[in-house]
C-alpha cells in the first residue's frame, strides 16, 4: 500500500480516515476507486489490528457460511458476515477459513490482504494524539507530525471499557486485561459484570474449571434468536444458561451492583436484586470482571472538536449522515455508525457498517462534488416498479442485512422513476427527499412487537402464506413498502413473510403489490 511519504508540507487533504480497521478501508476502498484525495492514520503497523487482540478469546462470532447454494454473490453476503465489498467481490473471506465461527487471526490477515490489494493509502505507525480545527483540521501525531484536513472521518472503533457507576469499580479485572488461561480459575468463585457476548464469552472460557460463575447486570438476558440483534447473547456463547437452570453452581444474576470491596477473602459484592422483593445480599468472589462493554474514547480530541456524545456517553452523537451534530465537517465511520440504529439493526457490526461506509461514500460525493447518489430511471409503471422491487427483496445483501435501516427508494416524477438502491432510510426522509413530493421506500423488517410479546418464540402462530390481507402480522422478515407525500406517511403496504424467505410468487407477492401501487399512482 502507498505511504504518505511524498505529502507536500501543509498540504490540506480532502479526506483523513483515523483508522484502519474494517470502516475504514471500505471508505478507503470507494476514495481510490474514483481517484479521490485521501489518507488512513493508522496508530499501529497493520491494518485491522483491534481484532489481533478481540475478541479476547479469538472465536469470531460473525458467520463465515461458504456453501449456501447460491451462485449469486450478492445473495452470498447476506450470510458472509466478515468479508468487504468491492465491485469485484474480491476477496472473499470463505477464501481464509473454511470455520462458521473463525480464528480472529485469519481476519487480520484477510484485511491487510484487502488494504494491499487495492492499493489503499495508509500511514502506518501515525498514532493522532491531538485534533483541533480552526478552519480546518489539524492532525498531530504521536511522532510529531502534523496533517492538514478539509473532513475528517472517525473509524477508530470502540476499545476503551464502559465502567458502570459501581463504587470498588475500578478494583476489578476487565474484559481488556483479564486472563484467557482457564487454568488461573481453577476452583474460583468468579463473578462476571455484563451479560452480552464478552461476559458470557468470558464464562463459557472457564466454565470447566471455575467452581462458581455468576453472571450479573439489572435487566434479564437478551437473546438474539428473539431480538434479532447479532450484539445480544448468541447461542455460540451461551453455555452457562444450560449449567444455570440446570443446577450445576453457575447463576444469572439480575441485580443493582452498589458496592465493591476488596479484602483478605476476596470481593465483597453487594448486590440490589431486581426480581426478590427489594433483597439486598452480599456474596464474595475471587475474581471480578467486568465485561460491561465498550465507549467511545474521546481523549485525542481538542476542545474545538470535542463531539457530543449519546447512549450514556458510549458513542459519539451525529445526524443521518453520520456528521457530528456539533463540530462540523467530522464524521464517523465504523461500527461508531451504530449510534443511529443502536440495538436495532446491523451498523455495530462489519456486516452492518460495510454498507454504511458506502452509503458514506455517496452522501460525501453529493455534498461536496454534487455528485447524485447512483440511480437507475424507470418508466413509470406499476408493473415495471413491482418487478423491480421484487427482484431487489429477493437478492439485496444491504436490505437484508441493514434490516429497516437501509432501503430502496422509488421516487415518483410525472413520466419517470428514480430507484435510488441502499440507502439509510432517516437520510433519505430528512435530506435526500427534502425536495421530492411523492417517493416510495422499500425496507426488509421483522414483526419486533409480535417478538416481544410472544412467551415462546419457538412456537409462534404464523400468518397463513394465502392470508394476504393480514400481511402486516408477519413477525418474521419480510419486505414493507412505505408510500411518502410531502414528506408525511400516507399508506404501507407488507408483502407477508415466506419461510424460506422467497417473495416471487406471483399471486402472492407480486399482485398484492402491484394492486396497491396502481392505487398509489393512478391518486398521484
Amino acid at each position: 500500500m502507498r505511504k504518505d511519504n511524498n505529502l507536500k508540507k501543509n498540504k490540506i487533504i480532502p479526506y483523513v480516515i483515523l483508522g484502519a480497521g474494517p470502516g475504514g478501508l471500505q471508505l478507503a476502498y470507494y476514495f481510490e476507486q474514483n481517484n479521490i484525495d485521501y489518507l488512513i492514520l493508522e496508530k499501529s503497523d497493520n491494518a485491522g489490528n483491534t481484532f489481533e487482540y478481540f475478541p479476547r478469546h479469538r472465536k469470531l462470532i460473525s458467520i463465515n457460511k461458504i456453501h449456501t447454494g447460491f451462485d449469486n454473490e450478492e445473495i452470498n453476503m447476506r450470510y458472509d458476515w466478515n468479508s468487504l465489498l468491492s465491485e469485484e467481490m474480491n476477496p472473499l473471506f470463505k477464501t481464509y477459513s473454511d470455520d462458521y465461527f473463525p480464528n480472529a487471526d485469519k481476519i487480520v490477515q484477510y484485511f491487510q490482504d484487502y488494504a494491499n490489494l487495492y492499493n489503499l493509502k495508509i500511514s502506518y505507525n501515525s498514532e493522532v494524539i491531538n485534533i483541533k480545527k480552526i478552519n480546518v483540521f489539524s492532525l498531530e501525531t504521536k511522532s510529531g507530525q502534523t496533517y492538514l484536513a478539509e473532513k475528517v472521518i472517525i473509524a477508530t472503533g470502540l476499545f476503551k471499557p464502559y465502567l458502570p457507576n459501581i463504587r470498588g469499580i475500578k478494583t476489578c479485572d476487565t474484559y481488556v486485561n483479564c486472563s484467557v488461561d482457564p487454568k488461573d480459575f481453577i476452583n474460583k468463585r468468579v463473578l462476571i459484570i455484563g451479560k452480552g457476548n464478552s461476559g458470557f464469552e468470558t464464562a463459557d472460557n472457564i466454565i470447566a474449571t471455575a467452581s462458581k460463575i455468576h453472571i450479573c447486570s439489572p435487566n434479564s438476558v437478551k437473546l438474539a434468536w428473539k431480538s434479532h440483534f447479532v450484539g445480544n447473547l448468541r447461542a455460540v456463547n451461551n453455555n452457562l444458561l444450560d449449567t444455570y437452570q440446570l443446577k450445576s453452581q453457575n447463576g444469572v444474576i439480575d441485580a443493582e451492583i452498589s458496592e465493591i470491596i476488596l479484602k483478605e477473602d476476596g470481593y465483597h459484592v453487594s448486590f440490589h436484586y431486581s426480581h426478590a422483593n427489594d433483597e439486598i445480599e452480599e456474596l464474595i468472589y475471587d475474581n471480578v470482571i467486568l465485561c460491561a462493554g465498550f465507549q467511545f474514547d474521546t481523549s485525542f480530541f481538542d476542545k474545538s472538536t470535542l463531539p457530543d456524545l449519546a447512549i450514556d456517553d458510549r458513542l459519539p452523537k451525529q445526524k443521518s449522515n453520520w456528521e457530528s451534530t456539533n463540530v462540523e465537517n467530522l464524521f464517523f465511520a465504523g461500527t461508531l455508525t451504530q449510534m443511529r440504529d443502536y440495538k436495532k439493526s446491523t451498523s455495530g457490526f462489519i456486516h452492518g457498517f460495510r454498507y454504511n461506509s458506502r452509503c458514506l461514500f455517496h452522501m460525501l460525493q453529493k455534498l461536496d462534488r454534487n455528485i447524485d447518489w447512483p440511480h437507475e430511471v424507470l418508466e413509470r409503471s406499476p408493473e415495471i416498479i413491482s418487478g423491480a422491487i421484487i427482484k431487489d427483496v429477493n437478492e439485496s445483501s444491504t436490505l437484508w442485512q441493514q434490516f429497516g435501516f437501509l432501503g430502496d427508494l422509488m421516487v415518483i416524477n410525472q413520466n419517470e422513476v428514480l430507484f435510488v438502491k441502499n440507502i439509510p432510510v432517516d437520510y433519505a426522509k430528512e435530506v435526500y427527499c427534502q425536495s421530492f413530493n411523492h417517493y416510495f421506500i422499500i425496507t426488509l423488517e421483522y414483526g419486533n412487537e409480535i417478538f416481544e410479546m410472544a412467551p415462546d418464540i419457538f412456537s409462534l402462530e404464523r400468518v397463513h402464506r394465502n392470508d394476504i390481507e393480514n400481511a402486516d402480522k408477519s413477525s418474521g422478515l419480510h419486505p414493507i413498502l412505505r408510500e411518502f407525500k410531502d414528506g408525511k406517511l400516507v399508506n404501507t403496504h407488507h408483502l407477508i413473510e415466506d419461510f424460506e424467505n422467497k417473495w416471487d410468487e406471483h399471486d402472492i407477492y407480486f399482485i398484492p403489490l402491484l394492486k396497491f401501487l396502481r392505487k398509489s399512482l393512478n391518486r398521484s
